[in-house]
């Protein structure tokens, strides 16, 4: 009975791993998108709201889903005072802290670190023509990623099934 209930719980392990693996697969596509709407409201903001840098990304993080809400509220608040980083600064803290929450990958990162390079350094139309850079490439990523999730999300699932009773049936 004790062997019945460990086999069972391997394979529910098994199971669970590669469910998780595959919630990756499909999270990655709608971070993406979410990150592509927050970047186009930061556009907007900067261009005809004029409106301050950390008052714009306070705005986003509002307007946003988790894990982007506390990504880009944390940026704010690096940038408002008592803290007064650079926009650079401030969202390079932000990802150290809150890009393990997402499902995206580092090409993601790359691309908004770059784009963190020149937000708050030059003028408006600089920063809007960067941004539109960012949001070609993170659509870019947006298609990979879904063609991943295509490829790699339903055999997670049957993998991490099939894992757990490989186990079992060498354990047994």
């Amino acid at each position: 009975m004790l062997k019945l209930f460990g086999a069972v719980m391997i394979v529910l392990a098994g199971t669970l791993a590669g469910f998780q693996r595959a919630r990756q697969y499909s999270d990655r596509p709608r971070h993406i998108r979410g990150l592509i709407a927050a970047l186009q409201r930061l556009e907007t903001e900067i261009m005809y709201g004029f409106t301050p840098l950390p008052e714009a990304l306070r705005r986003i993080g509002v307007q946003s889903r988790e894990p982007l809400q506390c990504f880009f509220t944390s940026a704010a608040e690096e940038m408002s005072p008592p803290n007064n980083r650079s926009a650079q600064d401030a969202i390079h803290r932000a990802m150290e802290t809150h890009w393990k929450n997402t499902a995206m990958k580092a090409s993601e990162k790359e691309i908004i670190r770059q784009l963190s390079c020149t937000l708050g350094t030059s003028d408006r139309s600089n920063q809007a023509t960067h941004i539109a850079l960012a949001l070609q490439q993170l659509k870019q990523e947006e298609v990979a990623a879904r063609d991943d999730q295509g490829k790699y999300e339903k055999m997670s699932k049957s993998l991490g099934l099939l894992l757990g009773a490989l186990i079992v049936i060498l354990i047994f």
